[in-house]
């Protein structure tokens, strides 16, 4: 169960962030208003909310997630993998100090984003990507087992993030879609197989029995009621024009 949420309200540099353009310019007054929703929802869930503050210098930094893996035994500090982010995980990690004592980072030559971490249990896949390095992946692993967990790396081909095509929804679920359906390294989960008109729903967010599901994805929507969870739409259409999900919008733990 997770009890605690930090997040970071977009700043008005966002609408200069990264982006594949093609979903047209970001709109901020209206990205404000779908992060109030987003908060909202995940306080539905039943955790407390952490806000750390919003960083004009980094137009991409409301994506908390890609700045820290928040486990049961320790903080792992990520070292994001584009150079315009790096630097955005140093308030995150005077946030965490307040929650964590076991607080490791990741250092250069290493590059993680926690975007391509995702927790199964006490294991965890760290997606080798864009972002994340063969080097990251080894230190964010070592340092799991310096706490008793463990992980396994997975190498990326098309995605941007592990968790852009992956979302584990506890009790064995996962949501699958693209490059990771055949993937052998999945085929004991009960899985999910996301169509590919609706990829962007793949990124899920399973919160307490709960489960938040982006807004206008029916057939997302439907298999996930289907495994008999609670659902809460939110809309992230802002946040899908710089290739952010609703993972990528907080730190849970």
């Amino acid at each position: 169960m997770f009890k605690n949420v930090i997040v970071r309200r977009p700043g008005k540099s966002m609408v200069n962030g990264i982006g594949p353009g093609t979903y047209g310019p970001v709109d901020h007054e209206n990205a404000l208003r779908q992060h109030d929703a987003y908060v909202e929802a995940l306080k539905k869930t039943g955790v407390n909310v952490t806000y750390v503050e919003s960083l004009e210098e980094y137009p991409d930094s409301c994506f908390v997630e890609d700045t820290a893996v928040l486990t049961r035994n320790c903080a792992i500090i990520c070292n994001p993998g584009a150079p315009s982010r790096n630097g955005e995980q140093v308030t995150i990690h005077e946030a965490v100090k307040k929650f964590y004592d076991n607080i490791e980072e990741i250092k250069f030559p290493g590059t993680v984003d926690g975007g391509d971490v995702m927790m199964v249990g006490d294991h965890f896949y760290v997606g080798i990507s864009a972002r994340t390095n063969e080097e990251g992946a080894r230190q964010f692993i070592d340092f799991l087992r310096k706490y008793d967990l463990d992980g396994t790396a997975v190498p990326l081909n098309e995605m941007l993030h592990l968790k852009t095509g992956l979302a584990y929804l506890e009790n064995n679920n996962l949501l699958i879609a693209g490059e990771f359906i055949e993937s052998p390294m999945f085929k004991d989960f009960n899985k999910v197989i996301i169509p590919e008109d609706e990829g962007y729903a793949a990124n899920c967010i399973w919160m307490n029995d709960h489960v938040l599901v982006p807004m206008g994805y029916p057939k997302v929507k439907k298999s996930v009621e289907e495994l008999g969870y609670k659902v809460i739409e939110v809309d992230t259409s802002e946040y899908k024009k710089l290739d952010g999900g609703l993972s990528c919008l907080s730190l849970r733990f």
